[in-house]
């Protein structure tokens, strides 16, 4: 049976920010924190150096209606903050299923954005998963801790081939059940 996709994509509240979707106006700020080599080669996806345009591109397919991945942006203005400080995303498998992934400008690193932003979207949980998964690269034990202290559970070793570096890289991976 093939899951129903979901197209509005809620916004999440949490302490310190909202977790909102993504507009046209992030571009720029997106542009600028996934073209910091910090960020990116600790993600599996943006390569560095940052393409021109591939902010715009990521914002528009974050927006379209027939995604699978949603994506929200960690917005602290209504608390005197960035209007963007980091994303979060679901990307939206089968069986009620996603996998989180998560990054946070290097200026708000070891502030608690990313574990109260992660707590926040699977306390929201807004695409109704049973479970999520999550995996992080082995040399970036900071995302390994906000999982684990989010409630997530060690699963195993594995690899994932990170844009940025050109290569296999060790991760650990995590689940978290909902349901």
């Amino acid at each position: 049976m093939k899951q129903e996709t979901i197209t509005a994509q809620a916004v999440v509240e949490a302490p310190r920010m909202i977790l909102r979707p993504l507009r046209p106006s992030d571009a720029g700020l997106l542009n600028f924190y996934a073209g910091d080599l910090r960020v990116a080669r600790m993600t599996s996806s943006i390569p560095h150096p940052y393409p021109p345009g591939a902010a715009e591109a990521y914002v528009a397919r974050a927006m379209k209606p027939d995604r699978t991945e949603f994506v929200w942006a960690m917005d602290a203005t209504a608390m005197g903050g960035d209007e963007l400080m980091g994303l979060i995303a679901l990307d939206q498998m089968d069986r009620d299923q996603s996998e989180i992934g998560y990054w946070v400008a290097p200026a708000m690193w070891n502030t608690g954005f990313a574990s109260e932003a992660v707590r926040a979207m699977v306390s929201a949980n807004p695409l109704a998963n049973k479970t999520i998964f999550a995996s992080v690269f082995q040399d970036n034990p900071g995302s390994a801790r906000v999982l684990t202290n989010t409630g997530f559970d060690y699963l195993g070793d594995a690899e994932r081939f990170s844009v940025a570096r050109n290569a296999k890289v060790a991760t650990w991976t995590y689940l978290k059940r909902l349901a």
